[in-house]
Order: structure tokens, then C-alpha cells, then sequence
């Protein structure tokens, strides 16, 4: 009934004039003035939903008694549309100022809630496995919906501590613009994906990083103007900031269009400085050499200003990223630019996760960092080595393997299989075996006490949903520890199976130790390299033999041919190099695989043991160079000739 007085001038005029209301189209709601309640009937009528007519008689019903509300009068009646009365209660309610729709919450406050949503997600995958193991159906359905609430729950909490990337970016343009004037330089900022956000916390761990990696570009990477024209540029350079989200990352790039790096001046400085050997520069790809400028104390520059060149910063860049679970890398092309690459986890709270066996103890791996599982029924005739390191051919490319036993220092599992996860780190794949693969669970990243910290394979701890505690392995730092030697896709073992007649100039040679001696053989005759367990070797006569893939394959011991002593009698697994030809395989059984190598020298032909053809100076070491053909003939004359393949390899 307090509504009939502000509606009686609209319902007056309207009688003087009545409009059909099919032909008044409905207009948008007006905007409600701040902090004032505009009638019901007046909307309906400025938005052409209903009559003032039909108002002014359901306003005068109000007045005789009716209690209904003049909505539902309209509805009940027929002169208007729910839709309508919907949007003009919406039009009704008064305009709420920024200050009622945003409140301020304490930093402190969200970081216990974000605390607290952790213990919840614990709880709910103890509660989780614990119903599973009931398995009663309708507990089970609770379970599952417990966990879509605690999820969205989480996610929730977690958008409040997401911030989006400008913040840090708002600073950079004025720290670009006094940097470059000060060098006399040019210089035009883009910024792309300012909008990306991150974690709170993770915001202000990139932003020294990141600013380090902005003043660099300024100082070593663009060109002064002059140089630029006449290298073909425009005078004015261009540094490109960049974010966009990447699986569960988010990436962050630096790219300028300067004068990029000469990776033959890298590869030479880190000669001169100690931390390669000039052997080991043409067995290394553009990526490796460039990793170098993140070594302590390396700098190309060829002055020291107040602003970079003294060989700080790239290291503790590199450091500071990883130690919040992220990584760095470059790319540079000569004369063309260069683009330095933050990887950074969205949040360091709350991770994916997959739970892995080794041993008797349980470790985390981040889910982010898996590509794939590999298992393998049979790991010692499936994994191979190279450079004296385990590998594993996968769809036809080597994949290099790191125990983490082994890596680890813990007993080894048992030969009835094992999984090896596909890792991508630091630019770079590889594989790491487990004993067993448990299941994928949402993990609470606990921060590791300072003992734990100086081990460097460890991003933290978590406690799992069966209440045991797992610790969260670092992918990079374990790709870095094992020191790999082998890129996946970059060696491929496989060869043309000749038998070798000699090692030339620039042939490629696996160089393989029996006793004291090297002896090196020509890789393209090398099909596989295996390890068997001693136990495994069979007599066939007098020759040696070993069950190989549904086969039986004969074995040569290089130290009974050369008669060199063995450090491997005693063993309780033997090394061999597979070769094949025509159909026949046969396995010479060294002491170990030493590294791969490229014969510069010219051979010596002064050798008179039978299966030699001649020495030569590798790596500066002597190297006898075996000549396949007369080893294997020398061991077992019929090999070429009066051995049939049923002989020789026989279906077991």
C-alpha cells in the first residue's frame, strides 16, 4: 500500500493516453540511483512490461484491502511477464557503492585459511581411502562428493591469494626507461598476458629475478642505436615481457630482439674458466652450451659496469627459481635476439601428485612434471647403457634412466619389473625408475627442516591420504645429481650392422674397458647394449651362452681374446655389446662401457693380437681399436660360415 502515492501521477497520465502494450517494446531497466528504492510500478511502465493502466488499477485493489504484492496483482492477472517482474525487483533494489561490494581481509587471515584447507584436503584423502576400502556404495557417494566440495572449497580459497603478474610488471618500465638512457639506448617495453596471475607468495619471489633478467637484456642484449641501423634494425630495440599459463605452470618470458650469444664465445669462456673440457665441446648441443652462463662467476661481457658484467646474478637467478619448484632457461639466436623462459608452479600450497614405491620407503613425484609410465617386465634385458649410464629405447629413441635407488643410496628391488616415469626438467627429458607406481592424490607441500634442505633432491614433504609421510622429489635437481649423459632422441644406437674393418678419422667409437686396458669399437656395429646377471650365463658346449629374447645368444669375453685381465670375473653382472649381422647376433662381454667417442687421430697399425687392427690416442688415453670381424671369427671361426641361423641363434 506504500507504493499507491508514488504511483498515482504515472497512472493519471497514462489514462489521458493509453499505449497498446504490444506496441511498446520493453526497454532495459534504468539504472537505480545510489542509495535510493524506486517503485515496482513505475519500472514496470518505463520498461513498457506493464500498463499504467493495469499498475494504477492493481495499486487501487492495495488500497481496498487486497494483500497480494503488485507483482503477483500483474501476474495473477495476466498484464505482465515473470521475466519482467524479475528484472524490475532486480532494477529495485538500490546501487551498492565499490566500498559495500569489496571488503579488505588480513594477509595473515588467508594464509591460516589457506592452512586450514590443507589439513581438510588431508583429511579427506585419509577419508577417502579409508571408505574405498569398505566399499559400501553410498558411503563411497559421500566420499566422492565430500571431495568435490573440498576441492572447489580449495580452489576458492586459493583465488584469493592470486594476484595477477602487472603487479610486479608496473615497476619495470621506469626501471627499462632510466637504464636505457643512462646506456644511451633506445629501448620499447611490450608487455603481453600482464593479466596471468600467481600465487601471492610466488609474486614476490620472481620479482628480484625477474628484474635481473630485464636489466640484462637492457645492458648485454639490445644495441646501441648505431649498431643496430647497421646491422639492418630499427634503431629502437624492443623487450618483450610475456606470460601465459602452461599445463599446471605458469610461463613467464623475457625477449629482446638485441644482438643474441655467440655460443662458440660461450663454449670458449667456459674452457677458459674451467668448467668444460675442450674434448667435451663438439659431444655437446646448443642447449648444453648455453646452460653454461649459469654456472657461478661466468660473464661474456666484455666490460664490468655498474650494471652487469662482474659474473653474478645468472647463477643466483637460476637458484632462486628452483628454489620455489620452478626453472629457467634460454634461447639465443645470433644477431637475431634472445628469450630467457621462467617456468613457475601456479601455487606451491596444494599439487598433484602421483605416489611411487622404491624400496621400502614412498616418495612423491609432481604431476606436472610426468609425461608418461613405462613399464618393464624384465629391466635387465630392456635397459641398456651408453656413456657408462643406463638408458632405455623408447619408440626408437634412447631415453636416459636414473635409478632412484641408486640415486638415492637405498637397497635395489627386486627383477620382477619396474616403471619407469617420464620426466621433463630443466628442457629435458628422462626417465626415473621406481619399484611400483601407487595412485594420484592431491598432496599438502610441507616445508623440509633445513637437514633435508642440504640434500638439494627434496621440494618438501606432504602426509599421505594413508597418514604415512612422503617426501616430494625436486625432478631437476635428480636429472641434474645423475648427471646425464645422453639427451633423449639425440644418440640412437642402432647401426647399419657392417662389421668393422677399422676405425677412420671421425668415426664414432664406444670405448668399452677390459682389465686395464681400452678398447674401443666402432658404434655402428653396436646394436644393443646390455647387462645380464652372472647367474644367467649358460654353457652349450664349450661356448657361453644367455636366454635373450626368446634366443640364445652366444658370448665372446674380449678378456679371454686379448688375454687382458678381467676385473669382472667375480662380478654378479656382466657388461656386453650386442652385434648382429646376417641374421646372426653374438654378445662381447666387457668390463664396462666407458664413454662414446670420436676418433680424431689416425689408427696405428702396428697391433699383431688377433682382433685388433691398431691404436690410437682418444681422449688422451691409448685406445685399442677392435676390429669386430676377426674378435668374433677368432673366437668362434664358423660363425660366417658353417653355422646355419638354427645353429646359431635357437628359438627357446
Amino acid at each position: 500500500a506504500a507504493e499507491a502515492p508514488a504511483a498515482e501521477a504515472p497512472a493519471a497520465k497514462a489514462a489521458e493516453k493509453p499505449e497498446p502494450l504490444e506496441e511498446k517494446p520493453v526497454r532495459p531497466a534504468p539504472e537505480p540511483v545510489e542509495g535510493q528504492r524506486r517503485p515496482l510500478g513505475e519500472i514496470l511502465v518505463e520498461t513498457g512490461a506493464a500498463e499504467a493502466t493495469d499498475v494504477g488499477s492493481a495499486l487501487q485493489a492495495q488500497l481496498e484491502g487486497d494483500e497480494r504484492k503488485l507483482g503477483t496483482i500483474l501476474l495473477e492477472e495476466g498484464k505482465t511477464q515473470p521475466g519482467a517482474v524479475n528484472d524490475a525487483l532486480q532494477a529495485q533494489a538500490p546501487k551498492r557503492s565499490v566500498a559495500d561490494s569489496a571488503i579488505r581481509v588480513d594477509v595473515d587471515l588467508l594464509d591460516t585459511l589457506m592452512n586450514m584447507v590443507g589439513e581438510l584436503v588431508l583429511a579427506r584423502n585419509q577419508l577417502v581411502r579409508g571408505v574405498m576400502e569398505i566399499g559400501d556404495s553410498g558411503l563411497v557417494r559421500s566420499a566422492q562428493r565430500l571431495g568435490m566440495i573440498t576441492s572447489e572449497l580449495q580452489e576458492g580459497i586459493m583465488k584469493t591469494r592470486m594476484q595477477p603478474i602487472e603487479h610486479i610488471w608496473s615497476k619495470l618500465p621506469r626501471v627499462i626507461r632510466d637504464l636505457s638512457n643512462s646506456l644511451g639506448k633506445k629501448v620499447e617495453l611490450v608487455m603481453e598476458g600482464k593479466e596471468t596471475e600467481l600465487d601471492r607468495s610466488l609474486l614476490e619471489a620472481v620479482k628480484d629475478p625477474l628484474t635481473h633478467l630485464v636489466r640484462n637484456a637492457v645492458d648485454h642484449g639490445i644495441e646501441e642505436a648505431d649498431r643496430r641501423i647497421a646491422a639492418g634494425k630499427n634503431p629502437q630495440g624492443t623487450l618483450t615481457l610475456r606470460a601465459y599459463h602452461e599445463g599446471g605452470h605458469v610461463a613467464v618470458e623475457v625477449a629482446d630482439d638485441g644482438a643474441g650469444m655467440d655460443v662458440n664465445r660461450i663454449a670458449q669462456k667456459a674452457v677458459e674458466k674451467g668448467l668444460l673440457r675442450a674434448d667435451q665441446i663438439p659431444n655437446m648441443d646448443k642447449r648444453e652450451i648455453m646452460a653454461m652462463v649459469f654456472q657461478p662467476g661466468f660473464s661474456t661481457a666484455a666490460k664490468v659496469t655498474n650494471v652487469s658484467g662482474r659474473g653474478v646474478g645468472m647463477d643466483v637467478v637460476k637458484t632462486n627459481i628452483e628454489r620455489i619448484g620452478g626453472a629457467v632457461s634460454v634461447d639465443s639466436t645470433l644477431g637475431q635476439g634472445t628469450v630467457w623462459r621462467l617456468t613457475i608452479p601456479l601455487t606451491l600450497a596444494i599439487i598433484q601428485a602421483l605416489t611411487v614405491d622404491c624400496g621400502d620407503q614412498r616418495y612423491v613425484v609432481p604431476q606436472v612434471a610426468v609425461l608418461e609410465l613405462v613399464f618393464i617386465d624384465g629391466q635387465s634385458t630392456k635397459i641398456e647403457y651408453a656413456s657408462g649410464a643406463p638408458v632405455y629405447r623408447l619408440r626408437g629413441k634412447l631415453l636416459p634412466l636414473v635409478r632412484l635407488d641408486r640415486a638415492l643410496g637405498l637397497d635395489p628391488g627386486g627383477d620382477q619389473g619396474v616403471y619407469i616415469m617420464v620426466l621433463q626438467a630443466d628442457g629435458r627429458r628422462f626417465g626415473l625408475v621406481v619399484d611400483r607406481v601407487l595412485n594420484t592424490e592431491e598432496v599438502v607441500v610441507k616445508a623440509l627442516n633445513t637437514r633435508f634442505k642440504d640434500i638439494g633432491l627434496y621440494a618438501g614433504a606432504t602426509i599421505l591420504g594413508d597418514g604415512k609421510v612422503g617426501l616430494i622429489l625436486d625432478a631437476s635437481a635428480l636429472a641434474r645429481r645423475s648427471h646425464l649423459a645422453v639427451d633423449a632422441g639425440r644418440e640412437n644406437l642402432v647401426g647399419t650392422s657392417r662389421a668393422a674393418g677399422g676405425a677412420g678419422t671421425g668415426e664414432r667409437l664406444l670405448i668399452t674397458a677390459v682389465g686395464e686396458r681400452r678398447v674401443a669399437i666402432p658404434l655402428d656395429t653396436v646394436t644393443r647394449l646390455e647387462e645380464f646377471p652372472r647367474d644367467r650365463i649358460e654353457h652349450a658346449g664349450s661356448r657361453e651362452v644367455v636366454q635373450y629374447r626368446g634366443q640364445i645368444l652366444p658370448l665372446v669375453r674380449l678378456s679371454h681374446l686379448l688375454g687382458a685381465y678381467s676385473e669382472m670375473e667375480e662380478g654378479d653382472t656382466v657388461s656386453v655389446v650386442v652385434y648382429s649381422e646376417g641374421g646372426r647376433s653374438v654378445a662381447l662381454v666387457v668390463d664396462r662401457i666407458v664413454d662414446i667417442a670420436e676418433n680424431s687421430t689416425t689408427a696405428r697399425r702396428d697391433a699383431e693380437e688377433d682382433g685388433l687392427v691398431g691404436t690410437a690416442v682418444i681422449q688422451q688415453r691409448v685406445t685399442e681399436l677392435l676390429d669386430v670381424r676377426r674378435a668374433i671369427l677368432a673366437a668362434d671361426p664358423n660363425f660366417y660360415n658353417e653355422m646355419s641361423d638354427s645353429e646359431m641363434l635357437v628359438e627357446a
